[in-house]
């Protein structure tokens, strides 16, 4: 009897926020993108690599907007030609779309680069070469790149009205993908009310 009402208690909570608007960060393999995990300022990518950024609203890693458009090592760092002590990295950086941008900016076009550095230069490293200015907050997570957007850094946006409304720097590090999101929480919370479910109407035929 007590199903219907966590229900209800369950849905809002998840249909209630948005997501985080946030720069993810990606590795590129083959000819398809996957959520990197760990975050730039530890990844050690290899020469020959192709990594991506994109900025957009989205709840956790598993529906993030991928960067957009070609990514192709050959095709970007064509006119970088290799030197020794140094390793070149291909880097892809969408800005998003208007629809999530901050209230009063408008993204850039999306860009693609060529970092040559050295042979144990991170990923943020290789991004500051070709991207900067970039900006960080106190938890070392990355808000802007090519000062895009001017404020900010993973805040929580409302569903209703698109503003943000809260941060939660701890437990949403969305540069490295740790941890669970509020929304996959309660996602998960509802399955396990609706199999619960499932079980009590089925004992209920076979005593009925």
């Amino acid at each position: 009897m007590l199903l219907a009402p966590a229900l209800l208690l369950l849905v809002p909570t998840q249909a209630q926020a948005a997501g985080y608007r946030y720069w993810s960060f990606w590795d590129r393999s083959g000819d398809r993108w996957i959520y990197a995990t760990q975050g730039p300022s530890t990844a050690r990518p290899s020469d020959g690599d192709v990594q991506g950024f994109r900025f957009a609203v989205s709840a956790d890693s598993s529906d993030a907007d991928q960067p957009r458009g070609a990514a192709s090592f050959d095709a970007i760092c064509a006119r970088t030609p290799a030197q020794d002590g140094t390793k070149r990295i291909a880097l892809v950086i969408d800005f998003g779309t208007a629809a999530d941008a901050p209230s009063g900016e408008t993204p850039p076009a999306a860009r693609s680069a060529c970092a040559r550095v050295g042979p144990d230069a991170t990923t943020a490293e290789a991004l500051a070469s070709v991207a900067k200015p970039l900006r960080y907050d106190t938890s070392a997570m990355l808000c802007a790149i090519a000062g895009y957007p001017r404020t900010g850094c993973g805040e929580q946006v409302s569903s209703s009205d698109d503003t943000p409304t809260a941060k939660d720097e701890q437990d949403e590090r969305k540069d490295d993908g740790s941890g669970p999101s509020v929304g996959l929480i309660a996602g998960g919370a509802v399955v396990a009310v609706l199999a619960g479910a499932a079980v009590w109407q089925a004992r209920r035929r076979r005593n009925g």
